[in-house]
């Protein structure tokens, strides 16, 4: 993955507008942490292969950046992206990752289900 390129992940996004997609969203904020410190609120939420058609997508801020695809009732964003990649199959990989590197959170688009 490479640091975000706003100009790059925008068009990436806007090539995605006005399909059938398959998204994966997942945060966490280290769900294993809590066993080490009881003290240690630990949250995530995690949804993959969900099918949604986003008539504008957008990304904004100055880093870490929000991604927000908007749906027919309502909207599905992402926030703290920090990088991002194209890969082979085509699929746009967004990632934020905290300052040890651990990644905090994940927006993924393809047209084809995740395996």
């Amino acid at each position: 993955m490479e640091a975000i390129d706003i100009k790059n992940v925008q068009e990436a996004i806007n090539r995605f507008a006005n399909k059938d997609v398959y998204i994966h969203l997942e945060t966490t904020n280290g769900a294993y942490a809590s066993h080490n410190d009881q003290s240690f609120f630990s949250a995530g939420a995690y949804i993959r292969n969900a099918l949604v058609r986003y008539e504008l997508g957008k990304i904004t801020g100055n880093g870490p950046y929000r991604v927000g695809l908007k749906i027919n009732l309502g909207w599905v964003y992402a926030e703290g992206i920090t990088h991002f990649e194209i890969d082979e199959q085509n699929r746009l990989l967004m990632a934020g990752h905290d300052h040890n590197g651990k990644l905090a959170v994940a927006l993924e688009i393809s047209t084809s289900p995740f395996e």
